[in-house]
């Protein structure tokens, strides 16, 4: 795939300041932080087992990440807005080494786990610093490729589904926590040094940035409130959060799934999971060149009319091979490019100085989205014994954004 061609370069010239560089260099970061916003997840059955939990506490353990990875995108984005990318995303990096190496060398008990998965949220909220950094290095005809192929950072859950339970396995519970504090430690002063904001990348604000960047007016909650006034913010949100936080939840929620439904062993039905989380990251930038060649809202309406069907499907609890397996990677081609198409239209809709507030609080949504359905399987598990009722409702929110889509999000467009 061909990286979009900028919008704009810093004035001086410097290591590192290409579009394509920083787009690189942004997505491994976002990667990075969603590895280890992931950690939790593939270990959630081995969790259980060694403190006694119930499924629904399983499911409040693994979907806990979600709460400070979401509602902490609403700062975050502000924040963006108003530093610069390359002063936060160094500043997400190292902080969130702290919850990373508290949950791997310190917590022994549920409760300790609750606390830690909490603040290990923060890794979630780097994606909150790099939609608006993206966005004001690309052109608004380019912007849903460019944001495409810095959602494919989203596949740091799939590193953490792919490696954690494995690396566990063999050296030890602490051992994959402490690989991630090193890596994000080597990212963050990796994009401290390299890492240059696009020269006027807000817009509409006062005073000028590092690099030329033009940075927002001040009062970050002014802004965020400003910004939830915007009919697209909240209408996007519901898009998102549907979307995203359909892959979300399935992203921190399948593997305690496919070991009770079907049996699989924990690493077995890791390694599936991460198959969802590749095919639905590969489909994200996928759903952005789509839309800015489509359109958005046909994208959309094709995506979650594609959830709602194989929902459907997955309802009545199928074998898991062929039917089940196809199902579940048709919804992660469905729910990524939905994802990708979402901010194509954050692209096309949000004001050039809000790209950052518009997205946190889209993002939260998004992630929030993600939280919710781990609690409603597991307790759906816990009373019926099966997953049905849990995938009806999917099928049901599906359909009721396919509508809403067709109707208020594209008249709101059109406007």
């Amino acid at each position: 795939m061909t990286v979009p061609t900028p919008a704009t370069r810093p004035g001086p010239a410097a290591a590192g300041t290409s579009a394509g560089v920083q787009l690189a260099l942004a997505t491994v970061g976002f990667a990075i932080n969603f590895w280890a916003w992931a950690l939790i997840s593939p270990l959630g059955k081995a969790y259980g087992a060694e403190y006694g939990l119930t499924d629904v506490e399983q499911s409040v353990l693994v979907a806990v990440p979600v709460i400070v990875g979401s509602v902490g995108r609403i700062p975050v984005g502000a924040l963006t807005d108003r530093l610069g990318a390359r002063v936060m995303f160094p500043l997400v990096s190292m902080l969130t080494i702290i919850p990373v190496l508290f949950v791997g060398l310190v917590a022994d008990s549920f409760a300790m786990l609750l606390v830690g998965g909490f603040l290990l949220g923060l890794g979630g909220t780097a994606f909150a610093v790099g939609v608006p950094f993206v966005n004001a290095w690309f052109p608004p005809e380019r912007r849903g490729t460019a944001l495409g192929i810095f959602g494919v950072g989203m596949g740091g859950t799939a590193i953490s589904s792919f490696t954690t339970v494995r690396i566990a396995d063999a050296a030890g519970r602490w051992v994959p926590f402490v690989v991630v504090a090193v890596v994000l430690a080597v990212f963050a002063v990796l994009a401290r040094g390299m890492l240059r904001d696009a020269s006027g990348g807000g817009g509409g604000g006062r005073g000028a940035g590092a690099g030329g960047r033009t940075t927002p007016a001040p009062g970050m909650w002014a802004r965020t409130w400003a910004t939830l006034k915007i009919p697209a913010t909240l209408q996007l949100s519901w898009l998102y959060a549907v979307g995203f936080g359909g892959f979300v939840a399935f992203s921190v929620y399948l593997p305690t799934f496919l070991t009770n439904a079907y049996d699989l062993e924990p690493a077995d039905a890791a390694a599936r999971t991460a198959g969802f989380v590749v095919l639905a990251v590969v489909m994200r930038p996928v759903g952005g060149t789509l839309s800015d060649r489509f359109g958005p809202i046909p994208v959309s309406l094709v995506c979650f009319a594609a959830v709602t069907l194989l929902a459907a499907v997955v309802a009545f609890q199928p074998g898991l091979v062929p039917v089940g397996t196809l199902a579940f990677l048709g919804l992660a081609a469905a729910l990524g490019a939905s994802s990708g198409a979402t901010f194509a239209l954050v692209a096309k809709v949000a004001p050039p100085d809000k790209v950052g507030a518009v997205t946190g609080v889209v993002g939260a949504a998004g992630g929030l989205g993600g939280f919710v359905p781990p609690l409603i399987m597991g307790a759906v598990y816990q009373l019926e014994g099966d997953y049905g009722i849990g995938f009806a409702l999917l099928a049901a929110t599906g359909l009721a954004t396919l509508l809403f889509t067709l109707g208020p999000v594209r008249n709101g467009v059109r406007g």
